[in-house]
């Protein structure tokens, strides 16, 4: 397992700089830390329950992501390997081998562009939709229960948890938008 360098060195993500002891780090917030372990605790939780419903079909959790990422893709983005790996932060050959083990399993194909000879694009098969169709369901029905509190924790921590969770109509409307 990898293990991020100790807390008084620096480091980058994303372009910011992360230090534990630097001029603009306030003490720590208790208060906010536990906010914050809240959002990630109801996120873990809705991943886990993605990852099994994932294996319950017969596919590893990445091979879900990277099927789902294939299917639904950004409107004027190709599937190609290389925005799918950009998409799910990859590497390349890592993206290569989970496409070649879709293929395999007759999920994916690949697909000579049309307006671009020298690119191929992938696409979902039919089976590979039906699997995407049942886990779709799934994650929707999942969210319409455990989507509230996974709101409520984002919204405590933006500041914004009295306001945003106050009636039960905000949710009922947002699990009909949600199912359809």
């Amino acid at each position: 397992m990898n293990c991020p360098p100790p807390a008084s060195s620096a480091a980058r993500i994303d372009g910011v700089r992360l230090q534990a002891k630097s001029p603009g780090v306030r003490k720590l917030d208790v208060a906010h830390l536990r906010r914050l372990a809240e959002f990630r605790f109801q996120l873990r939780r809705f991943l886990h329950v993605s990852q099994s419903a994932a294996e319950q079909m017969g596919l590893h959790n990445q091979q879900y992501q990277m099927l789902q990422c294939v299917g639904g893709i950004p409107e004027g983005m190709a599937p190609t390997i290389a925005n799918v790996a950009k998409r799910m932060l990859l590497k390349h050959n890592s993206t290569v081998e989970l496409v070649d083990r879709a293929i395999d399993q007759g999920l994916l194909r690949r697909m000579g562009d049309a307006a671009d000879h020298r690119r191929i694009l992938l696409r979902v098969t039919p089976q590979g939709e039906g699997v995407l169709a049942a886990l779709a369901e799934f994650h929707t029905r999942e969210l319409e229960q455990s989507g509230p509190e996974l709101v409520r924790a984002l919204n405590d921590i933006l500041g914004r948890g009295k306001q945003a969770t106050s009636g039960p109509r905000r949710i009922k409307r947002k699990r009909m938008v949600a199912a359809r």
